[in-house]
C-alpha cells in the first residue's frame, strides 16, 4: 500500500477526528518513501551483492611469490610496531610527548596494514575473490580512517617538533600531556569522520551490473569507476576532503620545517646543528614518502586511474610507508636503541 493510500485510509476511519500524532506518522512516512539516499542505498543492495577483487590475477603463478613477499612484510611492519609500542610503555625515558604520537602512529598504522594486508594474503591463494558489498565499504571505512589518522598524526608530530627546537623554553607549555590528549582526539575523530563521508558518498552510488574492482583491495578509484551514474558531484566532495587531509596537513608541515630549518641555521656551534637533523630527516622521509604516493592517488579524477601503472605506487603507501615508520623513524633512534637494551638486560637480569 502506498503512503499516499494509507494517509486517505486513515483519514476516512477517523474522520475529522484524526489525531495528531497519526498526521505526523504520515508525514514522516512520506519523507522516509521519497529520501533520495536510502532509495539508491536500496537499489545498492538489490542490484550488486558483492564485489570481484581482481588484484594481481594477471600474474598468474606469480602470486604464490608476491604472497611470500607480502607475508613476510606484513611481519615485519607488525613486529616492528610491537616492538615500539612495548619499548615506549616500558621505557620510562620514553614517556614524552615525541614518544607518545609514535606509539599512536604504530598502533594506527598496525591496524591500517591489518585493513589491506590480511584480506590481499587470502586472495592471493584463492580462486574465489569475492567481497560482499557491506564489507567492502567497511574495508574502506577503516582504512581510509587508520590511513587518514596516518596524515594528521604526521602533521602534529611536525609541530612538536617545531615547537621542541624553535620553542625550547616553552616546550612543556605548548605540548603539555592535556594538549597531547586533545591533538590525539582530534585526528582520530577528525580521521574517522572524514572518512565516513568518503564512504558514504562512494557507495550512495548506484552499482549495476559492472561488479569487478581492478585493485587488491576496496580503494575509492576502483570501487566508484563501477557506479552507473555520473559522479561529478560525489567525485569532487571526495576531492575537497583529500585536500583537507592531504594538503593542508603538509602545507603546516612545511612552514614548521621552515621555522626549524631558520632555528637550526642560527645555532652557532656545528655539533649543536647536527643534533636537531637526524630526528627531522627522519620525519622528513616518512612525509614524503607518505603524502607523496597518496597525494598522487587521490589528488586526481578517477577517470585517470589505471591499476597497473598504479600498482607501485599504491603497494608502496599500503606496505613500504608503514615499514619506515619502525626502521627509520623509531627503532633507528638512539634513544629507542637504548630503551631496548635496559628492556632486555632487564630481562636477562630476571632470567638469573
Amino acid at each position: 500500500m502506498r503512503v499516499r493510500e494509507v494517509n486517505t485510509f486513515w483519514l476516512s476511519m477517523k474522520g475529522t477526528q484524526a489525531c495528531i500524532p497519526q498526521i505526523l506518522m504520515s508525514k514522516f512516512l512520506n519523507m522516509f518513501y521519497f529520501l533520495p539516499s536510502l532509495q539508491v542505498l536500496a537499489e545498492n543492495l538489490t542490484m550488486v551483492t558483492e564485489f570481484l577483487s581482481l588484484g594481481f590475477s594477471s600474474l598468474g603463478e606469480i602470486q604464490l611469490a608476491l604472497f611470500v613477499v607480502f607475508l613476510f612484510l606484513y611481519l615485519v611492519i607488525l613486529s616492528g610496531n610491537i616492538t615500539i609500542i612495548s619499548v615506549i610503555h616500558l621505557g620510562q625515558s620514553l614517556h614524552t610527548p615525541k614518544y607518545f604520537f609514535l606509539v599512536i602512529l604504530s598502533t594506527s598504522e598496525t591496524f591500517y596494514t591489518f585493513a589491506i594486508l590480511s584480506k590481499m594474503l587470502i586472495n592471493l591463494l584463492s580462486v574465489a575473490r569475492t567481497i560482499f558489498f557491506m564489507c567492502c565499504a567497511i574495508q574502506m571505512f577503516f582504512f581510509l580512517g587508520f590511513a587518514i589518522t596516518n596524515c594528521l598524526l604526521l602533521g602534529v608530530m611536525g609541530y612538536d617538533h617545531y615547537a621542541a627546537i624553535c620553542h625550547p623554553r616553552h616546550y612543556p607549555i605548548l605540548m603539555s600531556w592535556q594538549v597531547c590528549g586533545k591533538l590525539a582526539a582530534v585526528c582520530g575523530t577528525g580521521s574517522f569522520l572524514a572518512s565516513l563521508t568518503v564512504v558514504s558518498f562512494v557507495f550512495s552510488l548506484p552499482f549495476c551490473s559492472a561488479n569487478k574492482v581492478n585493485h587488491y583491495f576496496c580503494d575509492i578509484s576502483p570501487v566508484i569507476c563501477l557506479a552507473c551514474t555520473n559522479t561529478d558531484v560525489n567525485e569532487f566532495v571526495i576531492f575537497i576532503c583529500g585536500v583537507l587531509v592531504l594538503v593542508v596537513p603538509f602545507f603546516f608541515i612545511c612552514i614548521s620545517y621552515l621555522c626549524i630549518l631558520r632555528t637550526i641555521l642560527k645555532i652557532p656551534s656545528a655539533e649543536g646543528r647536527w643534533k636537531a637533523f637526524p630526528t627531522c630527516v627522519s620525519h622528513l622521509i616518512v612525509v614524503i614518502v607518505h603524502y607523496g604516493c597518496a597525494s598522487f592517488i587521490y589528488l586526481r579524477p578517477t577517470a585517470n586511474y589505471v591499476f597497473n601503472k598504479d600498482r607501485l605506487v599504491t603497494v608502496t603507501y599500503t606496505t613500504v610507508t608503514p615499514l619506515l615508520n619502525p626502521m627509520i623513524n623509531s627503532l633507528r633512534n638512539k634513544d629507542v636503541q637504548l630503551a631496548i637494551k635496559k628492556v632486555l638486560g632487564k630481562k636477562e637480569f630476571l632470567k638469573l
